[in-house]
């Protein structure tokens, strides 16, 4: 209940209310699930132009909604995931556009989607490239992923990329607990596809790790 009341004092004190964060919500709610289909639905030589199409959905989004974080929280993943679909120095633009969107939620609503933009943002910060390519740094990614977990300790998205950071970090032991934790994160409403496409890459990953450490590593 104290959480509560402090989440309904948060809102208020935003200019916000409860109907009008779930009727962003509804218009966030179909971003999500095509981002789910095209990841995981979609045949990877289509996924670029799929999400490319998904971008522009996004952008309507957020200008119909200026100022609530979960929109462009949203945008910056789909221009993430589809700099991923696309790959090469090609990408790295849309790598910065996406930086640039999730520093724009942060500084709305650093709380927003449980720290989504905390767990994104570490996500670009260590797949990226480093200087002078990119603007990559595992120090930051750390830093932030562990911000994205003070927040929400037991999801399923901080605890898979914590697990991948620490798994590139040859760290793996560790990533064995965190990618463990993401396995038993409990079900998103709303979120059933993009739960099992993460939980098969959760799983994938920890045989990966599971194989290393039967080796030897730490």
């Amino acid at each position: 209940m104290k959480r509560l009341n402090a989440v309904w004092v948060a809102l208020l004190a935003s200019g916000l209310s409860w109907n009008a964060v779930a009727a962003v919500m509804d218009d966030v709610a179909p971003l999500q699930q095509r981002w789910a289909e095209v990841k995981y639905q979609t045949p990877e030589d289509k996924q670029a132009a799929e999400f490319e199409r998904l971008a522009q959905e996004a952008d309507a989004v957020v200008q119909k909604n200026a100022g609530a974080p979960e929109p462009l929280i949203w945008k910056g993943i789909i221009l993430s995931t589809w700099a991923g679909a696309k790959g090469g120095l090609g990408a790295l633009s849309l790598c910065k556009q996406a930086r640039a969107t999730f520093e724009e939620a942060l500084k709305i609503d650093p709380n927003a989607l449980q720290g989504s933009a905390y767990t994104s943002l570490g996500s670009l910060y260590y797949q990226v490239p480093g200087w002078p390519v990119g603007f990559g740094d595992d120090a930051q990614a750390e830093k932030l992923l562990k911000q994205a977990l003070a927040i929400n300790s037991g999801g399923i998205d901080p605890n898979y990329f914590y697990g991948d950071f620490l798994a590139r970090q040859k760290r793996y032991a560790e990533a064995r607990t965190a990618l463990e934790k993401a396995l038993a994160a409990p079900d998103r409403p709303g979120r059933a596809s993009a739960d099992a496409g993460r939980r098969a890459e959760a799983r994938r990953l920890l045989e990966q790790v599971a194989a290393k450490l039967a080796q030897g590593a730490q």
